[in-house]
């Protein structure tokens, strides 16, 4: 029905407006009794089958919903009935800021595919961290911290410790971002030096009391050099893992004609999905990081190449857009007839 029906109508409008009118909408829904409890039955598939340890956290199953989605944590109980394992909110920064320039999310129907030049835009951290404190459900939470657009590189650190220090006792992880195209010179953070300074000195706060499980989300256009520079740092600070990849500015396996008409921006989607498990597969050969997997998952297929290209646990976002509620629900069915 959500392909048929509801899909061909949200699409119709601008990528971000439908995206924040729906969630609002369903908030409303679930204002209603019994309609959230419905909800859960017709989306989730609860199986201790499915469930997973990794770095100390239990999750329900494999999949979570990336950042970006839910950027201020407005929606997690929502969210929740959806099936969703974890997910992870930000990109958050130290103060709120507005982003880019709208519009800034389009659809790349052709492709699957979305193009997006969000530019963090988020509430900052004291009202997220409110939210936070709200949420009683059982889905892990994660934090994905970055710097402010008017925060120089030489300052990003402090940004990412401001983050880190007020959320560290109400989220179950941190993703590290170094690697949006959307804000300017953020990606010049993955250097080997840059992200050495930028590590350790997380990790120095980190170790004053009990540690929180430390992630590093890197692009998907680094070289090899880059790679293997990324996983020395990585390892060297005892990181524990790698989120992999962020969106790609790469528009070579783009379809659609209007694509250079669009803009600059971060591309997600089927497009990347094979870059994505080539990174995953790099990381796994030459380390023992772990790794969540993330770019291009729709099916049960899609999943089951990042697990065999070497993720953990994955995350989705654009395929759920594509896909629909049940989409969740459908590949832990999937996953179970396997087991």
């Amino acid at each position: 029905m959500y392909k048929l029906l509801i899909r061909p109508v949200f699409f119709l409008f601008n990528a971000e407006f439908i995206h924040n009118i729906s969630l609002f909408l369903v908030k409303v829904l679930y204002s209603f009794p019994g309609l959230k409890g419905i909800s859960k039955k017709l989306f989730c598939l609860e199986n201790e089958k499915l469930s997973i340890e990794f770095e100390d956290l239990k999750f329900k199953n494999r999949i979570g919903l990336a950042a970006g989605f839910d950027k201020n944590a407005k929606y997690l109980d929502e969210l929740e009935t959806f099936g969703f394992s974890h997910v992870e909110v930000g990109t958050i920064t130290p103060k709120p800021q507005e982003g880019n320039d709208k519009p800034r999310l389009f659809r790349l129907k052709s492709d699957s595919a979305l193009l997006n030049r969000m530019g963090f835009n988020n509430d900052g951290v004291d009202i997220i961290l409110n939210r936070l404190k709200k949420y009683k459900g059982d889905m892990v939470i994660g934090a994905n911290i970055g710097k402010n657009k008017t925060t120089s590189n030489e300052n990003a650190v402090e940004d990412y410790l401001f983050s880190f220090k007020i959320l560290r006792n109400y989220v179950d992880y941190f993703t590290v971002n170094i690697s949006s195209p959307n804000t300017p010179d953020l990606r010049k953070l993955q250097s080997k030096s840059n992200l050495e300074t930028l590590l350790s000195k997380i990790q120095i706060e980190n170790s004053k009391e009990k540690k929180v499980p430390l992630f590093v989300k890197i692009a998907p256009d680094l070289e090899v050099r880059e790679l293997k520079d990324i996983i020395e740092v990585c390892e060297k600070n005892k990181i524990n893992g790698i989120i992999a990849t962020n969106t790609t500015v790469s528009k070579q396996k783009i379809k659609n004609k209007k694509i250079d008409e669009l803009g600059e921006g971060g591309i997600s989607g089927k497009p990347i999905a094979d870059v994505s498990n080539d990174v995953i597969a790099f990381i796994k050969k030459n380390s023992k990081l772990k790794i969540i997997g993330v770019g291009g998952i729709f099916n049960f297929s899609d999943l089951q190449d990042k697990l065999n290209a070497g993720a953990d646990i994955v995350q989705v976002y654009t395929g759920w857009i594509y896909e629909g509620p049940s989409m969740i629900k459908s590949i832990n069915k999937a996953f179970l007839e396997i087991e």
